[in-house]
């Protein structure tokens, strides 16, 4: 008898046959509130009609039309499709399967393109668990413990976490910029850097947005050193945030974005795009892949975009966003870590919104946060953890989350907190 890995261990105990906008239902029809979204990537919901349709017509008519073989419609479609969103002057793609292939693949353009054999990643990062993009991941050391050596060549530089720190944000940006300068010049000059690799908002890494004055110190040095400067946007792209882009909230400009997650509303594609200019440079036989660009997932791809645009999901992730923050915020109030276990920040951007659980003392507290997290699925309520230490609950319900369902979920989060805080 064959079975599973014992090291997969799931968030909850569902086992889930089907799937209809925010709700997932198991074996005996019992809805469950899905606030988890696949870990962002159903971003039109569960099995969306005009995403099905597309899927099921596509596989009718061509499966798998390997893009460095044959050329598909629907490859070529997205590519166009794409235009549309991406940032101003990123105009030349490559597709892959996965967030850390996208990623890796970013990374190998920047270092050829540069010359240059660093990256600067920043703490709190999740980008991958393949070698090279867990060499750039900093938010646990699971992620990177057991298989050493890692990749060589990664710089480490602050995120401006305020609440980890204890500082406002300006302080904390600045103190990361500053830092940032002495990291160019004590361990990887200039000179010898390819890249800056680095999220809107930290994903595993606690649910930690950047600022405007980070990114346009990123991009500032970025400039005036020849450093291309890589936007992961695998869970803060299309439409998570309550902006298209993650780094639409604070004015970035990448040279580089690597997407994933949301793209395909749950088929497997990922991207990055850049300026022919930079694409270009990349050396033959250095991009590739059996399945990249899979036609049915390119066509889900293309649907999800028309469902985006035509139900305006952007525009409610925004508005959901802002009123399921609100409501965090309210239960927060409530259970103060004051000389007491307790909840001690809400945060995020759009529908994408994280709760961190600390001691009394002000550590963070992962023991609390799971059982909170478990209170709330026994409450039909599915959510993730994240943070270091998994002490932030995070919620990333689809984009096409309504008022009354955001309340319904604030409804069983209140409970599920009281349970275990009360």
């Amino acid at each position: 008898m064959t079975e599973l890995s014992p090291v997969l261990k799931q968030a909850t105990p569902v086992l889930a046959v089907r799937g209809e906008g925010v709700y997932l239902y198991d074996e005996d029809g019992r809805a469950h509130l899905d606030f988890t979204a696949g870990i962002g990537v159903t971003s039109t919901g569960h099995c969306h009609p005009r995403v099905v349709e597309a899927a099921q017509r596509q596989v009718a008519t061509l499966i798998h039309g390997q893009y460095t073989t044959v050329m598909h419609q629907p490859l070529l479609t997205l590519t166009e499709r794409l235009a549309e969103v991406l940032p101003q002057g990123l105009d030349s793609l490559f597709f892959a399967n996965s967030g850390s292939e996208a990623v890796e693949a970013a990374m190998r353009l920047a270092k050829q393109a540069t010359g240059r054999p660093n990256i600067v990643v920043f703490q709190g990062s999740f980008h991958g668990r393949t070698v090279g993009a867990a060499s750039l991941t900093t938010s646990a050391s699971k992620f990177r413990s057991g298989y050493g050596p890692l990749m060589p060549g990664v710089a480490i530089a602050p995120f401006p976490n305020p609440f980890y720190y204890g500082w406002d944000q300006q302080t904390a940006t600045r103190f990361a910029l500053r830092e940032l300068d002495q990291l160019l010049a004590t361990v990887t000059a200039p000179a010898d850097t390819a890249a800056f690799i680095v999220e809107p908002v930290l994903g595993e890494g606690g649910y930690v947005a950047a600022n405007a004055e980070f990114l346009s110190g990123l991009r500032e040095r970025a400039d005036r050193h020849g450093i291309l400067l890589i936007l992961d946007e695998v869970q803060t792209g299309f439409g998570r945030t309550g902006r298209f882009w993650g780094h639409d909230h604070f004015a970035g400009r990448p040279d580089i974005v690597v997407t994933a997650k949301g793209l395909a509303s749950g088929f497997p594609l990922s991207a990055i795009a850049a300026p022919r200019a930079i694409m270009e440079k990349a050396w033959p036989g250095s991009q590739g892949g059996t399945y990249g660009g899979n036609a049915v997932a390119c066509a889900a791809a293309i649907a999800t975009l028309d469902v985006i645009q035509d139900e305006k999901l952007v525009e409610n992730s925004a508005e959901r966003g802002a009123q399921l923050l609100t409501g965090l915020r309210a239960v927060a109030e409530q259970y103060p870590a004051d000389g007491r276990n307790g909840i001690g920040d809400v945060r995020g951007l759009g529908l994408m919104a994280g709760t961190e659980f600390v001691t009394a003392d002000g550590e963070p507290d992962g023991a609390t946060a799971a059982l909170v997290h478990a209170a709330a699925t026994r409450r039909d309520l599915l959510l993730l953890t994240c943070g270091t230490r998994g002490q932030v609950v995070r919620m990333i319900p689809a984009l096409v989350v309504t008022e009354a369902q955001v309340n319904d979920g604030l409804s069983r989060w209140t409970e599920a907190v009281r349970e275990v805080l009360g």
